[in-house]
């Protein structure tokens, strides 16, 4: 991007700025629609572990609720 683009765009109203970025936000957006968080080999086979895990023992699954305050309360310490 050109120093002259990049100041021509912080001319723009803030609404104007907003609009802009969610256009480029939707057209990110529209480009990854496949893969929307292109992953490394390395994650993607920790993924499909992780969700094979799931299947095999859907039991040990937690529900997000009791996850998220574990977390927390791990923040807490």
């Amino acid at each position: 991007m050109t120093d002259a683009l990049r100041e021509e765009l912080f001319k723009l109203s803030t609404a104007e700025r907003l609009e802009l970025v969610e256009e480029l936000w939707d057209s990110i957006a529209a480009e990854q629609e496949k893969e929307p968080f292109p992953l490394t080999e390395a994650q993607r086979e920790e993924l499909n572990r992780r969700l094979r895990e799931l299947d095999e023992h859907p039991e040990r699954a937690r529900p997000w609720e009791e996850v998220r305050e574990r977390l927390w309360a791990r923040k807490r310490e």
